[in-house]
């Protein structure tokens, strides 16, 4: 019988999951260095972006199918672009974290203005991720994704 995933509500005291153990350190390194090179961002600051791409990411290919219209803060995104962009890394990421099948990304022109990241950011620590809520709070207008599909 498989066991529910923990819930990180409370990064302080909740067990949270951390994605730098599912990411290779080499790659880890690699796409800290992108964001630093193409975001006024320092180390830290990538690595926050980073973590909540991922943490974005796992969690939209554990809800595969489910159809909940999932998308990222802009801050999150820039960290989810970073993954998507180096495609061989995301393809290995998509081959053993979403059942072999691909996550496609699929924007939309219009933002949304529906409340949808902070859904996501609920459910991003409901899977057990640590939510970095200061990535999350420009969420008045999210990332033109497409709704209810299975693409980022």
């Amino acid at each position: 019988m498989a066991t529910a995933t923990p819930v990180a509500t409370n990064p302080v005291t909740g067990p949270a999951r951390d994605p730098r153990r599912i990411v290779p350190a080499d790659l880890w390194g690699k796409q800290v260095g992108l964001l630093m090179r193409d975001y006024p961002y320092d180390s830290v600051m990538a690595a926050r972006v980073l973590g909540q791409g991922y943490a974005y990411l796992l969690t939209a290919m554990h809800h595969r199918g489910e159809g909940l219209g999932l998308a990222p803060s802009k801050l999150v995104d820039v960290g989810v672009h970073t993954i998507i962009l180096d495609t061989v890394a995301y393809a290995e990421l998509c081959a053993t974290h979403n059942g072999g099948h691909f996550l496609h990304h699929v924007p939309l022109v219009e933002m949304k203005d529906d409340g949808s990241v902070m859904k996501t950011a609920h459910l991003v620590a409901r899977a057990g991720w640590e939510v970095d809520l200061p990535l999350w709070e420009d969420s008045s207008t999210c990332g033109p994704c497409h709704p209810g599909n299975d693409s980022h």
